[in-house]
C-alpha cells in the first residue's frame, strides 16, 4: 500500500480518493456556447467585460489552489494565502454590482466568501481524519455551491439557467475536490493535471457568466 509520510494511507483519504473518482470526469449540463464558440464578435465594452471576468475566476482558482497546497504541507503561508482568497470574492461581488446593484454584489460576497471558508473546513476535516466532519463539511460545501448557482439563476434567469448554473457550480467543487485530494495523497503530478482541468473548466464558468451579462444587459455594450 502506498504511504504518506512513512504512515499508511488513511481510511478518510481512501473515502475523499473513492469520491474523487466518481467525480473526476464531471457530469450534468454541458457547458453552454460562449459567444465566441457561435462566431459573435465581441464589442470592447464586451472584451473588457470578459477580460476581466477571467482574471478574477482566474484568480478564484489560482489562490484557491494555494491554499490546498498550503494546508496539505502545513505552510506558514496559510492565513495570508487565504485572506488573499476571500479578498477575491469581495472583487468578484464587486464586478456585478454595476449590473445588478450595491445588494446583490454583497450577497455574492457573502455566499463566495462561504464557498471559500466550506472549502477550507473540507481540507480541515481531510487533514485531521476526521470522516463524520468531513462528511458535514461535504454536505454544506455542495449545499452552498447550490445556493450560489440560485441566486445567479434569479439575478438572470434567462441567460443563467437553473441547471445549467447548478451544473456549472457543481463541476469546479467536483475538480477542485479531486485536484485536493491529489494533493492530500502527494500525487502531485495528478494534483497539477487536476489544476490544468479546474482552468478550463474555471474559463468555461466565467465566459458564462460574462456571456449572460451581455445579454441581459445589451446597451451596456
Amino acid at each position: 500500500m502506498r504511504t504518506m509520510n512513512g504512515k499508511p494511507r488513511t481510511l478518510i483519504l481512501l473515502a475523499i480518493a473513492a469520491t474523487a473518482a466518481l467525480v473526476s470526469t464531471p457530469t450534468g449540463c454541458s457547458q453552454p456556447p460562449t459567444s465566441e464558440d457561435r462566431g459573435v464578435a465581441r464589442s470592447p465594452a464586451s472584451t473588457a467585460l470578459h477580460e476581466a471576468m477571467d482574471k478574477l475566476w482566474m484568480e478564484h482558482v489560482a489562490w484557491t489552489r494555494l491554499v490546498i497546497v498550503s494546508t496539505a504541507a502545513s505552510l506558514p503561508d496559510l492565513d495570508a494565502t487565504t485572506a488573499r482568497l476571500l479578498q477575491n470574492q469581495t472583487d468578484i461581488g464587486g464586478a456585478i454590482k454595476p449590473y445588478y446593484g450595491d445588494a446583490a454584489g454583497q450577497e455574492l460576497t457573502r455566499l463566495l466568501r462561504s464557498h471559500i471558508t466550506g472549502a477550507a473546513e473540507v481540507l480541515a476535516a481531510a487533514k485531521a481524519k476526521d470522516t463524520p466532519r468531513l462528511d458535514t463539511a461535504k454536505k454544506a460545501w455542495y449545499a452552498n455551491a447550490d445556493t450560489i448557482a440560485d441566486f445567479l439563476n434569479k439575478a438572470n434567469a434567462d441567460h443563467w439557467p437553473a441547471a445549467d448554473v447548478r451544473s456549472m457550480m457543481r463541476d469546479h467543487l467536483d475538480l477542485t475536490l479531486a485536484e485536493a485530494v491529489a494533493q492530500l495523497e502527494g500525487r502531485y503530478a495528478d494534483s497539477v493535471g487536476q489544476y490544468d482541468r479546474v482552468e478550463t473548466q474555471i474559463l468555461q464558468m466565467a465566459d458564462m457568466l460574462s456571456d449572460g451579462i451581455v445579454a441581459q444587459f445589451p446597451k451596456k455594450f
